[in-house]
């Protein structure tokens, strides 16, 4: 289910958001987030979509029951406090080369 974006540079998960309910209730939680030409929920925070991934890892599939386990309040709770931080500063990335 990765893809390469730009050479390879950049992996990509593509997931499809079960029902239209999952998709509203992600844009309600965070404000940036919209859907763009392709019908792609983007703009997420950082913080949801490391969430996100983890979510993935843990219950090892990319179902409906990854977004319910994403939204639950203390989760979501958690995202929004790192989402905020975000606001704040967000430093770039560490590239392979630099380490």
């Amino acid at each position: 289910m990765v893809k390469d974006l730009y050479g390879g540079y950049l992996k990509v998960i593509e997931l499809e958001v079960p029902p239209d309910d999952v998709a509203q209730r992600i844009l309600k939680e965070f404000p940036r987030a919209r859907i763009d030409a392709r019908g792609f929920i983007e703009e997420t925070p950082v913080a949801f979509k490391r969430e996100l991934f983890e979510v993935i890892a843990q219950l090892k599939s990319v179902g409906r029951e990854v977004f319910d386990e994403l939204l639950k309040p203390e989760r979501l709770g958690r995202i929004k406090e790192l989402s905020a931080k975000e606001e704040e500063y967000l430093p770039p990335p560490i590239l392979p080369e630099e380490k």
